[in-house]
């Protein structure tokens, strides 16, 4: 497995005017989402949002479009959209204003704001679609394929959180774990907190070092001799954690709960969510456990 990615720069930044606005923003429109910054030399704060703007949309890699107006050069389209104050932005779609806003948002308010554009296009749909591929072939053992989805996702759109978590994942499945972590490292900053991106940095970190066989074998001896030793039952489910055999270790560590729920100040508990959060939120193993600590928890 090695997709190739590259961080492409977008060529779809330009500096509009009235006399080509339908051009520019009508027709194109069309064919992917547009955005419109309207600004002004004297604003001070559209020297902060047109920057980041541009690197937004640059991210997008040609499914975004960002086209500058200065009102004061270009007063007639602000007019008539309504523009009172700059910057203020408009997100076109099919020909039509779909949305805007006014002022100089953060950067993680600007991916946001063309994310949720994003999402109603038909451009978004069609990542919506292959995100749902790559994460059923995953799931059904394919990593070779989901890893070459993920990253012909994150070829069109390299600020793709989940696409970057998923190609990750991919490598972490594999063994991989420095290259998973260089290809988390794509993540922009805005989007750290992102639920997939988190749960493969804490896949990464549940794998550690996995055990010499001879190692394992004596542990499972030694737990062979007395099934109570909760300790060496807790490091045998680490092991298999870190070899990705999650619900193996899922399973010693609620043979540990069963016996004694609160073992160590709840040691197996929270490896135990740890495990869940690895494996993201809608995995069976996830799904089936919860039920499972509930009933052990609320019995």
């Amino acid at each position: 497995m090695d997709p190739s990615v590259e961080i492409g720069s977008s060529h779809n930044i330009i500096d509009g005017s009235d006399q080509t606005f339908v051009q520019d923003v009508i027709e194109a429109s069309k064919s992917q989402l547009v955005l419109v910054d309207f600004w002004a030399t004297w604003c001070g704060p559209c020297k902060t949002l047109t920057p980041n703007l541009e690197v937004a949309v640059s991210a997008k890699a040609g499914k975004v479009k960002l086209v500058k107006i200065d009102i004061d050069k270009n007063p007639s389209i602000a007019g008539q959209l309504g523009v009172r104050s700059v910057p203020t932005v408009f997100a076109f779609n099919n020909g039509q204003p779909v949305d805007a806003f006014q002022g100089a948002l953060t950067k993680a308010q600007i991916d946001q704001f063309i994310d949720k554009q994003l999402a109603g296009t038909d451009s978004g749909q069609a990542t919506k679609d292959l995100l749902k591929q790559a994460e059923e072939s995953y799931a059904g053992g394919d990593i070779s394929s989901a890893a070459q989805i993920y990253a012909q996702i994150v070829n069109q759109e390299n600020d793709n959180a989940d696409a970057i978590a998923g190609l990750a994942r991919c490598y972490q499945a594999n063994g991989d774990t420095e290259r998973a972590k260089m290809t988390l490292d794509m993540v922009p900053e805005s989007k750290k907190d992102n639920p997939s991106v988190k749960s493969v940095l804490t896949a990464i970190e549940l794998a550690g070092t996995p055990p010499l066989k001879d190692d394992f074998e004596k542990l499972v001896e030694k737990l062979e001799e007395n099934p109570k030793d909760h300790a060496t039952r807790f490091e045998i489910a680490e092991a298999l954690i870190s070899i990705n055999r999650y619900q193996d270790g899922a399973d010693q560590l609620f043979a540990i709960l069963q016996s004694e729920l609160d073992w160590e100040d709840g040691k197996a508990k929270k490896k135990l969510l740890q495990l869940f959060e690895a494996v993201g939120q809608t995995d069976p193993i996830t799904v089936s456990g919860r039920r499972r600590l509930s009933s052990l928890v609320f019995s």
